[in-house]
């Protein structure tokens, strides 16, 4: 308790649990990650908000591979679902409420399976995290309708990379501990948006893209 920031102390002592400071100290973080990825790498994926509340869902359940599993079963529903539902011509918000309602029962077997199969984490998931990957769907769809399959499968492999990463950042022990001891460097994050809001430069994978045009400059 000595090595930790007196305000944290002040948190911990006002009831508020040092987990749900920690993720709240960490979301910043997590966001600017986002943030760098999409303005300096290129990479788009679902934006910003979505690999995000992905990355805190892995964090919620009970293991990294069971919830990656939840995010593959979700993307393979919404696309299969997709192909099912296209001769009934459906309006956009019920042909996502009847793909939410399938995706919501697999999720459902998916825990009795692993409950079955003695998979105790799988089975113990909290409905936090199912609420988020369910939400996926929605996110999905849209893109399939607008862009098409490849690219709306291309942002959910870009999501799910970033929050695999992301997961790895939050769970990182010295990050942790360095903002248990300094709370306060969770404000770093600021400048460094204010830079990467003034970013006019090429995004590296555009050096690739482009690659053959700077060869001529």
């Amino acid at each position: 308790m000595q090595t930790i920031s007196p305000i944290i102390q002040y948190f911990l002592a006002s009831g508020v649990p040092l987990d749900t400071v920690i993720l709240i100290l960490m979301l910043p973080i997590i966001a600017t990650f986002i943030a760098f990825l999409r303005q300096v790498v290129g990479i788009k994926a679902f934006g910003i908000y979505t690999p995000l509340i992905i990355t805190f869902a892995f964090l919620a359940t009970n293991g990294l591979k069971y919830g990656i599993a939840i995010f593959i079963a979700v993307i393979l529903v919404g696309m299969l679902m997709r192909f099912v539902l296209r001769p009934f011509r459906l309006l956009y918000l019920p042909r996502v409420a009847i793909t939410l309602t399938v995706v919501a029962l697999l999720i459902l077997f998916l825990l009795v399976a692993g409950g079955a199969m003695r998979r105790t984490g799988l089975a113990a998931v909290s409905i936090f995290p199912i609420l988020i990957m369910i939400t996926l769907v929605e996110k999905f769809v849209a893109v399939q309708i607008e862009k098409g399959n490849k690219t709306a499968i291309l942002l959910a492999f870009e999501t799910l990379v970033i929050s695999i990463i992301g997961y790895y950042i939050a769970s990182w022990g010295s990050l942790v501990e360095l903002l248990v001891i300094h709370p306060w460097a969770t404000l770093l994050t600021l400048p460094i948006n204010i830079l990467l809001g003034k970013w006019t430069g090429l995004r590296i994978n555009e050096y690739f893209r482009f690659k053959e045009v700077i060869k001529k400059m």
